[in-house]
């Protein structure tokens, strides 16, 4: 996994731009739903490789490296 701090700072601020929850910030995205892109298969691009890294985050109990970011992101 790629270890690039910036990634994690677009995964806060970038909105989902289709499907089921269009419009959601990529961060507050459920589980069940980077499980059926794990199954499925990611989207090519920056999109894939966000939601790739948010389902790694997020089965591995690591949500707490995003509410730093989710606290800057309101200020900025």
């Amino acid at each position: 996994m790629d270890h690039n701090p910036q990634i994690l700072i677009e995964i806060v601020k970038t909105t989902m731009p289709f499907g089921k929850y269009k419009g959601r910030k990529v961060a507050d995205l459920p589980v069940s739903y980077l499980e059926w892109f794990q199954r499925e298969g990611f989207p090519p691009g920056k999109l894939g490789m966000m939601l790739q890294t948010l389902y790694e985050i997020k089965i591995n109990g690591l949500e707490f490296l995003l509410k730093p970011l989710r606290d800057n992101s309101h200020n900025s």
